[in-house]
């Protein structure tokens, strides 16, 4: 979820998961646990924050800087310029495999890259579907390009993995992360609990620090149709939300009943959507703080939601924002070359 990288040199991270357990290997899941069916996306992000604040009293402090931060950056980002204009993130793929199919194929992982580049350019063919009352909050080139460095290939005998972090520790099993101070690190396994993904963002230690996807649901089949893939979860858009959290972005409805994003340029929603829903009229109360564009409906089809890989298509412009100003944390010019 960095990016100073000096991004996450100096970015602190906190797991946002997608459901937690603790970290001792007691609590990995057995070779016997199946993975629960996917029925719609989860990631209990709110839920494994709430964790995080508790076992470290310190993360709250960290995490109030990097909003002031944040804060004053998109008052005034023209005072944190990137270099050369656009941040090159190196990505390197960690891939745990019981069977073949977990074993995904290097086609497969660059397809994924390529979903990324596409949808955090804004050059994403089903961005020509969003809505007339957010083409003006469009993201467009949210200047962040992603290049695959390596893949990381490990046998285990684990049928599936708990968002405890065990996969991305070798004394657990797991591979550890390649340079996480300058490197996205990606890890690809089967996890349990019908979990699609959980991810880090700035707060919490260096030594965690990436994204966890299912397997089945890392790259697109429009891309790669040969891959291993979960219906509804097959464009690559898990990486996407993920990589989002990342950046730092909350879920859109501000994971509470009409909850704060931290992005005036998204409408205030009051939960999740599922599926592909069609057209939902606010009803939260707005007023000029939490709804200054005077939306009418929700952006369900943002990144940020819950909704189908088919049905979320967009960042806002404030996203984008908030995104940039992460890996400019501390003032910092980003230096990934």
């Amino acid at each position: 979820m960095k990016k100073s990288l000096v991004l996450l040199a100096s970015c602190f991270l906190i797991i946002i998961g997608c459901n937690k357990s603790g970290t001792n290997e007691e609590n990995l899941p057995s070779d016997n646990e199946m993975s629960a069916p996917i029925t719609q996306r989860h990631c209990a992000s709110y839920e494994v924050l709430q964790e995080q604040l508790k076992a470290d009293p310190t993360l709250a402090e960290r995490m109030n800087k990097i909003e002031e931060f944040t804060k004053k950056f998109i008052e005034n980002p023209s005072a944190y310029k990137l270099i050369n204009g656009v941040m090159e993130v190196p990505v390197v793929v960690n891939v745990l495999y019981k069977t073949a199919a977990e074993n995904i194929a290097a086609a497969q992982i660059q397809s994924q890259i390529d979903v990324l580049n596409k949808d955090f350019s804004g050059n994403n063919s089903d961005i020509s579907r969003t809505p007339s009352d957010f083409t003006s909050v469009l993201s467009g080139d949210t200047k962040i390009h992603f290049t695959l460095q390596s893949i990381v290939r490990k046998p285990t005998n684990k049928k599936s993995w708990s968002t405890n972090d065990a996969m991305k520790k070798s004394s657990l099993g797991g591979i550890d992360p390649t340079n996480p101070a300058t490197t996205l690190n990606l890890w690809s396994c089967n996890l349990s609990n019908g979990i699609l993904g959980y991810a880090q963002f700035p707060g919490g230690s260096q030594s965690t620090d990436g994204v966890v996807i299912l397997y089945s649901a890392f790259g697109s089949r429009a891309s790669y149709p040969a891959g291993t893939y979960i219906n509804s979860y097959d464009l690559g858009r898990t990486a996407t939300h993920e990589i989002g959290h990342y950046f730092n972005l909350r879920h859109i409805w501000g994971d509470a009943t009409c909850g704060n994003d931290q992005v005036t340029d998204t409408p205030p929603q009051q939960t999740a959507n599922y599926g592909c829903p069609g057209v939902k009229n606010i009803t939260c109360t707005s007023n000029a703080t939490t709804n200054p564009y005077g939306f009418t409906r929700e952006i369900t089809m943002n990144y940020m939601d819950y909704t189908d890989d088919a049905c979320m298509y967009m960042f806002t412009a404030g996203q984008a924002a908030r995104m940039q100003a992460t890996y400019e944390l501390g003032g910092q010019r980003a230096t990934l070359r």
